[in-house]
């Protein structure tokens, strides 16, 4: 065995092999980090992201099942296809990935309502958008967004109520804090919607008067 401690040509060449470590490691890095896929390849790999039955999907769905109530899957005669319809509460649920619609992403817009086109859009803490391609997923998250914003204006003109749940609204510390929440909610909407109405009473004035005018005839 060489002990490279008492070789002093170790110590000469030394420096040189730190430099090649260097350009291994650096080399390593960037073919780890390089997009090996072709446009065709990457966008087949896009399209085959699940938009049913996601994990925040199920989580509200159970939930919701476990506090009692009952609900439809994906209704496609509704605009949007809302990811659950509870017919007995007039209510659409969509359960939205941050990243895909854009969450506590703003939109500047014009006077007259319309969305501005410039790349002015910033990242939030739940959507980062990409630095790469970053006009193509600025121009997507901008049309999800307004997509969203028609179709929930479809739904209430037709008299159903819109209920978003994000999904960093889902995580373990605050998930049980958001299916109460959506549970309250439901619930103060069948209140409003077939809450009993109310009863008028008789002033309490006129019951005063006519149980004085009972008691003197009395005596």
């Amino acid at each position: 065995m060489v002990n490279y401690q008492k070789n002093p040509a170790f110590f000469k060449i030394l420096p040189a092999l730190l430099r090649i470590q260097d350009k291994i490691c650096n080399f390593a890095a960037n073919f780890i980090n390089m997009d090996h896929l072709t446009p065709q390849q990457r966008h087949k790999n896009m399209a085959a992201i699940r938009n049913k039955d996601t994990k925040p999907e199920i989580i509200v769905r159970r939930g919701l099942w476990k506090r009692g109530f009952r609900y439809r899957l994906n209704h496609k005669r509704l605009p949007g296809h809302p990811d659950l319809v509870l017919r007995k509460y007039r209510t659409c649920i969509f359960i939205n990935g941050c990243f895909w619609h854009g969450h506590n992403v703003a939109l500047p817009q014009m006077s007259d309502g319309r969305g501005l086109m410039e790349d002015v859009i910033e990242s939030s803490e739940c959507c980062k958008i990409p630095k790469t391609n970053r006009d193509f997923w600025v121009a997507k998250i901008r049309r999800n967004k307004e997509r969203d914003k028609e179709e929930q204006r479809k739904l209430a003109e037709m008299g159903w109520h819109c209920i978003t749940v994000w999904e960093c609204e889902l995580k373990p510390k605050q998930r049980e804090q958001t299916l109460d929440s959506i549970a309250f909610t439901l619930n103060h909407i069948w209140l409003q919607d077939h809450g009993a109405k109310a009863i008028p009473y008789p002033k309490v004035e006129e019951e005063s008067e006519n149980y004085l005018k009972a008691a003197e005839e009395t005596i």
